[in-house]
């Protein structure tokens, strides 16, 4: 019989699943912004999507066994509400995501200190390597619908990939497929306000800006913009939870043998 995982293990599982995350993440976004000469670093945002895509499926493959791979206080509270994850369990996984969060943004501006100096000594203008900020700041509204799609669809896919009543893939692949999705989320959604569709991936990178000082960081400098990629994941992946199970998991049982 196996043990169970401790949910102190647990915990530094996501931990360090969200810190592989935005380590990869975060460093693809400051590759392309802080060297923009350098043709082999600027891909753009081609690069910038296919680095959080694989930055995910990097995460959950660390994460996944012991934790379940959550990485993302969206999927945690999506799952304890239609997946009966326990409750007490999510405000700690939520604290573990967001200060893997931080302090792997914190990795990544010590790792470009000399890149950041030169592109951008006053930290005036690079908060957005880190965490996401609206394209329309005149239209909030815009941002956070955006938000709320692009979660909805992460949900409604992470539970079609892993649902035991579809055709899910093997165990090894779902990670792989998961960060497709996010690939494509970002294709598709990531004009408005960044897809950030994390409330820990944009968060904890944003309180580590704040903490080092840079300007216009959403949070405590410039528009107040910190609680659109908070409130509006949490709400758009319980939507996307909603439809996939009321729809398509209700047709799926409906096809079950019975016994």
């Amino acid at each position: 019989m196996s043990k169970k995982p401790t949910l102190l293990a647990e915990l530094i599982a996501e931990f360090l699943g969200t810190f592989v995350l935005i380590l990869f993440g975060n460093g693809v976004v400051a590759m392309v912004v802080l060297f923009p000469s350098n043709p082999t670093a600027h891909g753009g945002y081609t690069n910038i999507t296919l680095g959080w895509g694989l930055a995910v499926t990097m995460g959950i493959y660390v994460a996944g066994k012991v934790s379940g791979g959550h990485l993302n206080p969206a999927v945690t509270l999506t799952v304890a509400v239609f997946r009966g994850f326990p409750w007490r369990k999510v405000l700690p996984y939520s604290i573990a995501q967001t200060a893997g969060a931080f302090l792997a943004a914190a990795l990544v501006y010590r790792n470009y200190l000399p890149a950041f100096r030169q592109f951008d000594p006053q930290l005036e203008k690079t908060a957005g390597i880190f965490t996401t900020f609206p394209a329309f700041p005149a239209w909030p509204q815009a941002g956070f619908l955006d938000q709320v799609i692009g979660t909805a669809l992460l949900l409604l896919m992470v539970l079609a990939i892993t649902d035991e009543l579809n055709v899910p893939p093997g165990a090894n692949l779902a990670p792989a497929m998961i960060g497709l999705v996010v690939v494509a989320i970002g294709m598709s959604f990531g004009g408005m306000h960044g897809y950030a569709i994390n409330p820990a991936r944009d968060f904890g990178p944003r309180l580590f800006t704040a903490v080092a000082g840079f300007r216009n960081n959403g949070l405590t400098d410039g528009p107040r913009v910190w609680w659109v990629p908070v409130v509006a994941p949490l709400l758009g992946g319980l939507v996307g939870a909603a439809v996939y199970d009321f729809v398509i998991r209700r047709f799926l049982c409906a096809l079950q043998p019975s016994s």
